[in-house]
Protein backbone atom coordinates (compact mmCIF):
# COMPACT_ATOMS: atom_id res chain seq x y z
CA UNK A 1 0.00 0.00 0.00
CA UNK A 2 1.26 3.50 -0.85
CA UNK A 3 2.04 5.25 2.43
CA UNK A 4 0.60 8.58 1.28
CA UNK A 5 -2.79 7.01 0.55
CA UNK A 6 -2.88 5.35 3.95
CA UNK A 7 -1.86 8.53 5.76
CA UNK A 8 -4.55 10.54 3.98
CA UNK A 9 -7.16 7.85 4.64
CA UNK A 10 -6.48 7.67 8.40
CA UNK A 11 -6.54 11.46 8.60
CA UNK A 12 -9.94 11.61 6.91
CA UNK A 13 -11.35 8.93 9.23
CA UNK A 14 -10.09 10.91 12.21
CA UNK A 15 -11.61 14.16 10.96
CA UNK A 16 -14.94 12.39 10.38
CA UNK A 17 -14.93 11.14 13.96
CA UNK A 18 -14.16 14.61 15.30
CA UNK A 19 -16.89 16.05 13.10
CA UNK A 20 -19.41 13.57 14.56
CA UNK A 21 -18.53 14.62 18.11
CA UNK A 22 -18.74 18.31 17.22
CA UNK A 23 -22.12 17.86 15.51
CA UNK A 24 -23.41 16.05 18.61
CA UNK A 25 -22.27 18.98 20.76
CA UNK A 26 -24.16 21.42 18.58
CA UNK A 27 -27.27 19.23 18.61
CA UNK A 28 -27.23 19.28 22.43
CA UNK A 29 -26.36 22.94 22.87
CA UNK A 30 -29.85 23.54 24.32
CA UNK A 31 -29.91 20.35 26.44
CA UNK A 32 -30.00 21.19 30.16
CA UNK A 33 -26.87 20.01 31.97
CA UNK A 34 -25.15 18.71 28.83
CA UNK A 35 -21.34 18.67 28.94
CA UNK A 36 -19.24 19.45 25.89
CA UNK A 37 -17.13 16.63 24.44
CA UNK A 38 -13.89 16.74 22.51
CA UNK A 39 -11.49 14.39 20.73
CA UNK A 40 -7.71 14.21 20.89
CA UNK A 41 -5.50 12.81 18.13
CA UNK A 42 -2.87 10.15 18.50
CA UNK A 43 -0.34 9.01 15.92
CA UNK A 44 0.07 5.34 15.13
CA UNK A 45 3.19 3.75 16.53
CA UNK A 46 6.19 4.04 14.23
CA UNK A 47 7.17 0.84 12.50
CA UNK A 48 10.60 -0.18 11.35
CA UNK A 49 10.94 -0.44 7.57
CA UNK A 50 13.44 -2.86 6.03
CA UNK A 51 14.45 -3.75 2.51
CA UNK A 52 12.96 -6.90 1.05
CA UNK A 53 14.68 -9.17 -1.47
CA UNK A 54 17.91 -7.33 -0.70
CA UNK A 55 20.83 -9.43 -1.97
CA UNK A 56 23.50 -6.96 -0.84
CA UNK A 57 23.32 -8.28 2.71
CA UNK A 58 23.67 -12.00 3.20
CA UNK A 59 22.23 -12.53 6.67
CA UNK A 60 19.87 -9.66 7.52
CA UNK A 61 17.90 -7.15 5.40
CA UNK A 62 19.06 -3.57 5.67
CA UNK A 63 16.99 -1.11 7.67
CA UNK A 64 15.40 1.85 5.89
CA UNK A 65 14.11 3.65 8.97
CA UNK A 66 10.88 4.38 10.83
CA UNK A 67 7.60 4.65 8.93
CA UNK A 68 4.62 6.63 10.26
CA UNK A 69 1.22 5.16 9.41
CA UNK A 70 -0.93 8.23 9.96
CA UNK A 71 -3.20 9.30 12.81
CA UNK A 72 -5.96 7.76 14.91
CA UNK A 73 -8.45 8.84 17.58
CA UNK A 74 -6.70 9.06 20.93
CA UNK A 75 -9.73 9.44 23.18
CA UNK A 76 -13.00 11.29 23.54
CA UNK A 77 -13.06 13.45 26.65
CA UNK A 78 -15.74 15.43 28.49
CA UNK A 79 -15.41 19.07 29.47
CA UNK A 80 -16.86 19.24 33.01
CA UNK A 81 -16.85 23.03 33.25
CA UNK A 82 -20.05 24.42 34.69
CA UNK A 83 -22.63 25.90 32.34
CA UNK A 84 -24.38 29.21 32.88
CA UNK A 85 -27.56 29.43 34.96
CA UNK A 86 -30.94 30.16 33.43
CA UNK A 87 -33.53 31.62 35.80
CA UNK A 88 -36.93 29.94 35.47
CA UNK A 89 -38.56 30.87 38.82
CA UNK A 90 -40.02 27.34 38.84
CA UNK A 91 -39.74 25.89 42.36
CA UNK A 92 -39.02 22.38 41.08
CA UNK A 93 -36.14 23.52 38.83
CA UNK A 94 -32.79 23.01 40.56
CA UNK A 95 -29.27 23.85 39.41
CA UNK A 96 -25.98 22.67 40.91
CA UNK A 97 -23.19 25.15 41.59
CA UNK A 98 -19.95 23.18 41.91
CA UNK A 99 -19.01 19.59 41.23
CA UNK A 100 -21.69 17.01 41.83
CA UNK A 101 -24.71 15.21 40.45
CA UNK A 102 -28.33 14.52 41.23
CA UNK A 103 -29.07 10.81 41.71
CA UNK A 104 -32.00 9.43 39.73
CA UNK A 105 -33.90 6.14 40.07
CA UNK A 106 -33.96 5.43 36.34
CA UNK A 107 -36.35 2.83 34.94
CA UNK A 108 -35.50 1.43 31.51
CA UNK A 109 -38.00 0.27 28.91
CA UNK A 110 -37.72 -3.33 30.11
CA UNK A 111 -38.66 -2.28 33.66
CA UNK A 112 -35.16 -2.49 35.17
CA UNK A 113 -34.43 0.24 37.72
CA UNK A 114 -30.91 1.54 38.29
CA UNK A 115 -29.22 4.69 39.51
CA UNK A 116 -28.15 7.31 37.00
CA UNK A 117 -26.45 10.61 37.70
CA UNK A 118 -27.23 13.92 36.05
CA UNK A 119 -26.76 17.69 36.20
CA UNK A 120 -30.19 18.22 34.66
CA UNK A 121 -32.41 19.63 37.41
CA UNK A 122 -35.54 20.20 35.32
CA UNK A 123 -37.79 18.35 37.78
CA UNK A 124 -41.53 18.29 38.33
CA UNK A 125 -43.80 17.40 41.26
CA UNK A 126 -46.49 14.82 40.48
CA UNK A 127 -49.95 14.60 42.05
CA UNK A 128 -48.60 12.41 44.87
CA UNK A 129 -45.83 14.88 45.68
CA UNK A 130 -42.91 12.89 44.26
CA UNK A 131 -40.14 14.83 42.55
CA UNK A 132 -39.50 13.44 39.08
CA UNK A 133 -37.42 14.11 36.00
CA UNK A 134 -38.95 15.21 32.70
CA UNK A 135 -38.99 11.52 31.71
CA UNK A 136 -40.87 10.51 34.86
CA UNK A 137 -37.98 8.99 36.85
CA UNK A 138 -37.80 9.58 40.60
CA UNK A 139 -35.23 11.84 42.28
CA UNK A 140 -33.41 10.25 45.23
CA UNK A 141 -32.90 11.91 48.60
CA UNK A 142 -29.50 12.15 50.27
CA UNK A 143 -29.72 8.75 51.94
CA UNK A 144 -30.65 7.02 48.71
CA UNK A 145 -27.99 8.87 46.72
CA UNK A 146 -25.09 8.21 49.11
CA UNK A 147 -25.99 4.57 49.75
CA UNK A 148 -27.26 3.75 46.23
CA UNK A 149 -30.54 2.65 47.81
CA UNK A 150 -33.48 2.54 45.39
CA UNK A 151 -36.08 1.95 48.09
CA UNK A 152 -39.21 4.03 47.52
CA UNK A 153 -38.74 5.59 50.96
CA UNK A 154 -35.66 7.31 49.50
CA UNK A 155 -37.60 9.16 46.79
CA UNK A 156 -37.85 12.93 47.29
CA UNK A 157 -41.44 13.77 48.23
CA UNK A 158 -43.30 16.91 49.28
CA UNK A 159 -46.92 17.84 49.94
CA UNK A 160 -48.18 18.96 46.50
CA UNK A 161 -50.80 21.20 48.13
CA UNK A 162 -48.32 23.56 49.80
CA UNK A 163 -45.38 25.68 48.67
CA UNK A 164 -41.87 24.53 49.47
CA UNK A 165 -38.33 25.86 49.34
CA UNK A 166 -35.01 24.15 48.77
CA UNK A 167 -31.92 25.68 50.39
CA UNK A 168 -28.35 25.54 49.09
CA UNK A 169 -27.64 22.27 50.94
CA UNK A 170 -30.67 20.63 49.37
CA UNK A 171 -32.86 20.68 52.48
CA UNK A 172 -36.56 20.96 51.66
CA UNK A 173 -38.72 23.16 53.90
CA UNK A 174 -42.49 23.17 53.87
CA UNK A 175 -44.77 24.92 56.36
CA UNK A 176 -41.67 25.75 58.40
CA UNK A 177 -40.60 22.10 58.70
CA UNK A 178 -37.59 20.27 57.24
CA UNK A 179 -39.16 17.38 55.33
CA UNK A 180 -36.14 15.97 53.49
CA UNK A 181 -33.01 16.63 51.48
CA UNK A 182 -32.36 16.34 47.77
CA UNK A 183 -29.54 13.88 47.11
CA UNK A 184 -26.35 15.44 45.76
CA UNK A 185 -23.25 13.28 45.36
CA UNK A 186 -19.97 13.35 43.49
CA UNK A 187 -17.75 10.73 41.87
CA UNK A 188 -14.30 10.12 43.32
CA UNK A 189 -12.68 9.71 39.89
CA UNK A 190 -14.45 10.92 36.74
CA UNK A 191 -12.60 8.29 34.71
CA UNK A 192 -15.15 5.86 36.14
CA UNK A 193 -18.11 7.66 34.59
CA UNK A 194 -19.73 6.48 31.38
CA UNK A 195 -22.24 8.53 29.44
CA UNK A 196 -25.84 7.37 29.17
CA UNK A 197 -28.07 9.23 26.75
CA UNK A 198 -27.81 12.99 26.39
CA UNK A 199 -27.17 14.16 29.96
CA UNK A 200 -27.11 11.16 32.31
CA UNK A 201 -24.17 9.10 33.50
CA UNK A 202 -23.46 5.61 34.81
CA UNK A 203 -20.96 4.68 37.50
CA UNK A 204 -18.74 1.91 36.13
CA UNK A 205 -17.02 -0.79 38.17
CA UNK A 206 -14.31 0.69 40.37
CA UNK A 207 -15.98 4.06 40.79
CA UNK A 208 -16.87 5.40 44.23
CA UNK A 209 -19.62 7.73 45.42
CA UNK A 210 -18.48 10.56 47.68
CA UNK A 211 -20.31 13.51 49.28
CA UNK A 212 -20.52 16.62 47.14
CA UNK A 213 -19.82 20.19 48.24
CA UNK A 214 -22.00 21.59 45.43
CA UNK A 215 -24.80 23.97 46.36
CA UNK A 216 -28.31 24.11 44.94
CA UNK A 217 -29.92 27.13 43.31
CA UNK A 218 -33.70 26.81 43.29
CA UNK A 219 -35.65 28.24 40.37
CA UNK A 220 -32.69 27.88 38.00
CA UNK A 221 -31.39 25.42 35.44
CA UNK A 222 -27.80 24.81 34.35
CA UNK A 223 -27.47 25.34 30.61
CA UNK A 224 -25.18 23.33 28.36
CA UNK A 225 -21.54 24.44 28.44
CA UNK A 226 -21.28 24.14 24.63
CA UNK A 227 -20.03 27.29 22.91
CA UNK A 228 -21.85 27.41 19.58
CA UNK A 229 -19.35 29.83 17.98
CA UNK A 230 -16.38 27.60 18.89
CA UNK A 231 -18.17 24.53 17.55
CA UNK A 232 -18.98 26.25 14.23
CA UNK A 233 -15.37 27.34 13.82
CA UNK A 234 -14.25 23.79 14.62
CA UNK A 235 -16.58 22.38 11.94
CA UNK A 236 -15.08 24.73 9.34
CA UNK A 237 -11.56 23.69 10.36
CA UNK A 238 -12.43 19.98 10.24
CA UNK A 239 -14.08 20.35 6.83
CA UNK A 240 -10.97 21.98 5.40
CA UNK A 241 -8.75 19.27 6.88
CA UNK A 242 -11.00 16.61 5.36
CA UNK A 243 -10.79 18.31 1.96
CA UNK A 244 -7.00 18.39 2.28
CA UNK A 245 -7.05 14.61 2.77
CA UNK A 246 -9.19 14.22 -0.33
CA UNK A 247 -6.78 16.34 -2.42
CA UNK A 248 -3.85 14.29 -1.12
CA UNK A 249 -5.52 11.07 -2.26
CA UNK A 250 -6.25 12.61 -5.68
CA UNK A 251 -2.62 13.70 -5.98
CA UNK A 252 -1.35 10.24 -5.01
CA UNK A 253 -3.74 8.68 -7.52
CA UNK A 254 -2.52 10.97 -10.26
CA UNK A 255 1.10 10.14 -9.42
CA UNK A 256 0.41 6.41 -9.53
CA UNK A 257 -1.39 6.77 -12.85
CA UNK A 258 1.64 8.49 -14.37
CA UNK A 259 3.97 5.90 -12.89
CA UNK A 260 1.98 3.07 -14.43
CA UNK A 261 1.02 4.56 -17.78
CA UNK A 262 3.99 6.84 -18.62
CA UNK A 263 7.07 5.73 -16.69
CA UNK A 264 6.32 2.13 -17.58
CA UNK A 265 6.67 2.95 -21.30
CA UNK A 266 10.27 4.11 -20.95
Amino acid sequence: MVKGLYTAYTGMVEEQRRLDVTANNMANSATTGYKDEGVVNQSFDHQLAIKIKDTSAASMPRRIGAVTLGVKVGETYTNWDQGSFQITDNDSDLALSGQGFFAIAFTSKDGTTSIKYTRDGAFTIDTEGYMRTSDGDYVLNMNGALNSDLNQNNYVRVNPNFDYTVDKQGYIFQEGNNIGQVGIVDIGDYNYISKYGENMYDLVNGGTIIPSDASIEQGCLEASNVNIVDEMVRIITLSRAYEAGQKMIQTEDSTLEKAVNEVGRV
